[in-house]
């Protein structure tokens, strides 16, 4: 019909997000599609990853790692049971602020409520204050908007600009993180099947190796041979036998054909290996 109008691909988007609008997960996803998607707010990965597996969201992000506080590793476990696909990564700069209502200092706050991985990259500030009671949340977003919605006082959130911005917070204390340059690394995942695209210049994939002297060197010598940069390595235990171990291992590449032939050699060297995501480095 004359007027219609088709909608684009991203119109039909929702993206399911831990933490409500305001987190830093709401922050990647807005940046990583470059536009305002909707989304599905999640407390916990485990219900988010549900909400991606029941067809709810087309695409998920989540935290896997940062600079101070290290990799997230039962996150590693969701993606791996669940087989999802890798479909992008993003690097955030992550800074964290002290927030309470308008008219609250630092001497009026009593505990400081924030996400456990805030709390942690905040330590050295909040050490300062002996006094204060540190309380673990589910969302550093969530735990503004709690202070703004039930009048608060002698509260305080550890999140981000946006969060204070959104609940009308004030600023108690600005970029509180213990190192400057914090950043959190996020994946951007879905449930559709893994389609090979040699345009890409990074993966990461998981395997097992004998438990014999020497295995897992020979396997990281086979990445060096063929060309590839390991830029992460991660082991976490095999629950269902005990002393033995997987590795996930992201790896950088300029040529498709270099990392094709190390993907074969390691499907013969290693048990178990799967091929998470491939896409392309987005470290700045």
């Amino acid at each position: 019909m004359l007027g219609m109008r088709f909608p684009s691909p991203r119109e039909f988007m929702k993206i399911a997000i831990q933490g409500v609008k305001g987190s830093f997960h709401h922050k990647v996803a807005q940046e990583f599609f470059e536009t305002e998607v909707p989304v599905i707010e999640c407390m916990s990965f485990p219900v988010l990853v549900d909400q991606l597996v029941a067809g709810n969201a087309t695409a998920a992000v989540m935290a896997i790692e940062n600079s101070i506080a290290g990799a997230i590793l039962p996150n590693y476990a969701l993606i791996d049971q669940h087989q999802l696909t890798i479909e992008g990564e993003f690097y955030l700069d992550v800074q964290h602020h002290l927030m309470g209502l308008s008219g609250q200092e630092i001497t009026d706050i009593k505990e400081v409520w924030s996400h456990p991985m805030a709390l942690i990259q905040c330590r050295k500030f909040l050490a300062q204050y002996p006094s204060i009671k540190l309380v673990e949340a589910t969302d550093t977003a969530a735990v503004a908007r709690q202070i703004q919605e039930e009048n608060l006082t002698g509260i305080a959130a550890i999140a981000s600009a946006t969060a204070a911005q959104i609940y009308d917070l004030h600023i108690i204390a600005p970029q509180i993180q213990t190192i400057k340059h914090n950043e959190t690394r996020f994946f951007i995942l879905s449930t559709k099947e893994k389609q090979i695209s040699t345009d890409c210049n990074k993966a990461s994939v998981c395997f097992t190796a004998d438990h014999k002297r020497g295995s897992l060197a020979t396997i990281l010598n086979v990445l060096s041979d063929c060309k590839l940069n390991l830029t992460k390595i991660q082991s976490m235990p095999v629950i269902e036998t005990p002393w033995r171990y997987a590795f996930f291992v992201d790896v950088t590449f300029n040529a498709y054909s270099d990392y094709e032939k190390a993907k074969k050699v390691l499907a013969i060297m290693s048990t178990d290996f799967k091929v998470l995501g491939e896409y392309n480095n987005r470290k700045r």
